[in-house]
């Protein structure tokens, strides 16, 4: 894949332009990125908060070839790939179905993938917002998030070393280093036996996968129970308390920490 880079000191969102250059003919590889945005958003419409660089706010077009049941595996090819990026900083992050990443059960990113019909076909552009400080944090999130800064200030350094926060070069590895991890997994994807290949590598990264109790929130009620593996299409198998196995395509999954 061919990486071009849109940046913008601000936008309203990374992933509204990246649609709207999909709209009109963008190729696949674009990517938009912003210091700022004012509107940034997760899933089921949630705010996401976006403050001038403390986070990299990355879109890119992709358009797939895929069969439309996989679709919803880009998600978590992009999250191995997110993974794998942050590993290189000496962080270890696990992957929380669907779309976010935690580093000791605190969320460091957040993937949205949304689809747009083109004159060029469909378009999917995966939007990836990766926490780089976390001073930025408003009250209602900070104990529930962390970042790159806090994350690589508690790892061990050199008797007498100060801890030095590096946001920029950070940012600039990572705008590096983390198209290449989207690219490879992304060829993975569409080979014959991509969406296996990425059900597999999304389980050696995840201990969401199977044997975690969690509460999944769906759209009308919640359900509890242990995770059970994922169907192909990567959507997430869970052993309900009730004794039935159900294929959840859709919900926030939330980890259980005790029996109540």
């Amino acid at each position: 894949m061919n990486f071009t880079f849109l940046s913008f000191d601000s936008i309203d969102s990374t992933n509204s332009e990246a649609l709207r250059q999909a709209r009109v003919g963008a190729e696949e590889g674009l990517c938009v990125v912003a210091r700022q945005q004012t509107a940034g958003r997760g899933r089921h419409g949630r705010t996401w908060v976006s403050e001038k660089d403390a986070g990299l706010y990355f879109s890119i077009v992709l358009r797939p070839k895929i069969d439309a049941q996989f679709l919803p595996l880009i998600t978590l090819m992009t999250g191995v790939g997110v993974h794998d990026a942050l590993a290189g900083f000496g962080i270890d992050p696990d992957i929380k179905w669907v779309n976010d990443l935690l580093v000791n059960e605190k969320k460091i990113c957040g993937i949205l993938a949304e689809t747009t019909e083109t004159n060029s076909g469909l378009a999917v552009i995966v939007g990836i917002g990766i926490n780089l400080r976390s001073s930025n944090f408003p009250p209602e999130i900070a104990d529930n998030a962390t970042s790159i800064e806090e994350n690589l200030s508690i790892l061990p350094a050199a008797a007498g070393d100060a801890f030095t926060y590096r946001g920029p070069e950070i940012k600039a590895e990572l705008m590096e280093t983390l198209p290449k991890f989207l690219s490879y997994f992304y060829n993975i994807l569409n080979t014959e036996n991509g969406p296996a290949e990425i059900i597999e590598e999304w389980r050696r990264r995840s201990s969401y996968f199977s044997g975690k109790r969690v509460r999944v929130a769906l759209e009308n009620r919640a359900v509890t129970g242990v995770t059970d593996g994922l169907e192909p299409n990567g959507a997430l198998r869970l052993k309900t308390d009730g004794g039935s196995v159900l294929a959840i395509q859709a919900g926030d999954v939330e980890r259980l920490r005790s029996e109540s």
